[in-house]
């Protein structure tokens, strides 16, 4: 866990990053918000608003007595999501810092390409 980020969070990115790398497919059982506070080792309520965002941003339905579930669609919609935020987090950041160094779009092209073949 990263300290410097609320707990609820990371937990919610955690499932979400599960979702999109399809270690949990769309109708599959999340862990109970137990399970998340025996793992992590947090107050259960910390996991279940966690949780509780899931299921109100629609990726997590509640099945009453059964368990917490992967909606359908959740993974293009978090795709969608991560997608449009990924300019606003990123690009838009690097592209500020490489007007400031001199690099024009081309050579930041190219820096991201051999960035690319490095890793």
């Amino acid at each position: 866990m990263d300290e410097s980020r609320p707990i609820f969070i990371q937990i919610a990115e955690q499932v979400e990053n599960d979702i999109i790398d399809g270690t949990l497919s769309e109708g599959s059982q999340i862990p109970s918000t137990n399970e998340f506070a025996a793992f992590l080792r947090v107050n259960p309520a910390t996991a279940l608003k966690g949780v509780n965002r899931l299921v109100d941003d629609g990726i997590v339905e509640k099945r009453r007595g059964i368990g917490m579930f992967v909606t359908a669609g959740a993974r293009e919609r978090l795709i969608e999501r991560r997608r449009a935020e990924f300019g606003t987090q990123f690009i838009r950041p690097l592209i500020i810092e490489a007007e400031k160094l001199g690099i024009d779009i081309d050579e930041l092209a190219g820096l991201l390409r051999a960035e690319r073949i490095q890793s």
